[in-house]
């Protein structure tokens, strides 16, 4: 029988590219979001993957939502905690808001998702949690104390859980993308992107969102139990660890 997975921010940019390679590997996928409508049905329509609107911020919303998908899929097998949000600005100027938005959104959210599905996985003696940190969650980044804060929590979050549920047959690992090829980049002026973004990255060009999802599909399969607490970085050699 085909494993469930489950992807928070699912349904567009490096959460999109992996759900549908997780489809595309025979997993039965859920993909979840927060608030863009028109682009989950879109995605739905065009992937046939079902869509679930909740709050990664929100625990009662995650255990809500995961209740819900599997009632309609079965126990879920698999968890990505992909969904993420920035709200950039220099720390003297952020306001407490801007903090506890992307603290609890980026960093709560793995606690409020993976303790939903964690007991089940136990029981079953199978689980695979994977959660996308961030290449700035490494070394930092000007601008985004919040976002590096929960990245850089995401990675400790992964080593501790992983050496709790080792014996369980679950795995718990970190990827951290670099600067890839979504909305969000893309939306970066031309001229910063080449003279500021591009000359930093020694294969000299932007990572893909598949690149991500293919990294996830590898952690993911049943062959790859003996990977645990690992951060993999995907960002073309900008920041080698």
């Amino acid at each position: 029988m085909a494993r469930v997975a489950l992807v928070t921010g699912g349904t567009r940019g490096i959460g999109a590219a992996i759900s549908k390679a997780l489809k595309a590997a025979g997993y039965k996928v859920a993909a979840s979001y927060a608030g863009n409508d028109a682009a989950a049905e879109k995605f739905k329509a065009e992937t046939g993957i079902p869509v679930y609107k909740w709050d990664v911020s929100s625990f009662d919303a995650c255990a809500a939502g995961v209740r819900q998908v599997e009632a309609d899929l079965g126990p879920v097998d698999v968890l990505i905690n992909n969904a993420g949000i920035t709200k950039d600005g220099a720390f003297h100027k952020m306001t407490l808001d801007q903090w506890n938005a992307v603290i609890n959104t980026n960093l709560g959210s793995l606690f409020n998702m993976t303790r939903q599905v964690i007991e089940g996985m136990r029981a079953r003696k199978f689980g695979r949690v994977i959660n996308i940190s961030s290449i700035n969650g490494q070394k930092g980044q000007f601008g985004q104390v919040n976002y590096s804060a929960a990245k850089a929590g995401d990675i400790g979050f992964t080593k501790a859980l992983a050496l709790e549920n080792a014996k369980a047959g679950i795995t718990v690992n970190a990827i951290c993308p670099g600067y890839i090829n979504t909305e969000m980049v893309q939306a970066v002026p031309k001229e910063v992107l080449e003279k500021s973004i591009l000359p930093l990255i020694p294969t000299g060009r932007l990572g893909e969102p598949e690149e991500i999802a293919r990294t996830v599909v590898f952690l993911a399969a049943d062959e790859a139990g003996g990977i645990t607490g690992s951060t993999m970085t995907v960002n073309g050699g900008q920041y080698m660890v």
